[in-house]
């Protein structure tokens, strides 16, 4: 049996604000037990996987866009970053921190973070890959079907969609788009 397409975060640049809700929601998601007050608490940093950025005057969040074919997974020496039930995700127990995955990142989607040292006489920074990973735990723990990000957007600008669910969408409107040129053009064929 085929393996399902992976889901996406869809973000739709027409309705983003740019009010970073969606980077507060996963960074607190993401940040352990306690929330963002827990945080506050024990002076821990929040580290958001998705970030909103702002290019020619477009806002838009971005985030891991879970490639079907995953350069990151792709290039893994260690198999931490894997294609596995319809999303890419990384196995952090697994990386390395060597940071492939981040440089073949077409969007920049991937940071290496370094949580705190540990003296365990190793010589590496112990940094870590991370990525948006859908909120599987956060959804799992909390009985939830959106992603954080989804949840906390105060415009809907972000929605999870399967990939037919876009390209039927897609193709509908091309269809629409293709029959209002035409019917404008045997409009303008017809004066002639």
């Amino acid at each position: 049996m085929k393996e399902l397409e992976n889901v996406i975060i869809y973000a739709d640049a027409q309705k983003c604000i740019g009010c970073h809700s969606c980077e507060l929601a996963c960074a607190v998601a993401h940040g352990g037990e306690g929330g963002i007050i827990g945080a506050v608490i024990k002076k821990q940093p929040l580290h958001p996987r998705i970030k909103v950025v702002e290019a020619d005057g477009v806002i838009m969040p971005m985030q891991c866009r879970q490639c079907e074919n995953a350069p990151c997974a792709m290039v893994c020496p260690t198999g931490a970053c894997r294609q596995e039930n319809g999303q890419v995700m990384i196995v952090e127990s697994n990386c390395v921190g060597c940071k492939l995955c981040v440089m073949v990142c077409p969007f920049g989607a991937i940071t290496v973070r370094r949580d705190s040292f540990k003296d365990d006489g190793s010589s590496t920074n112990q940094g870590v890959a991370l990525k948006c990973d859908l909120c599987t735990s956060w959804c799992a723990a909390n009985d939830k079907k959106d992603t954080a990000c989804v949840e906390a957007c105060p415009t809907k600008a972000i929605s999870l969609i399967k990939m037919h669910e876009y390209r039927t969408a897609l193709l509908q409107a091309r269809a629409k788009e293709l029959a209002q040129s035409h019917k404008h053009m045997n409009m303008t064929l017809r004066k002639l």
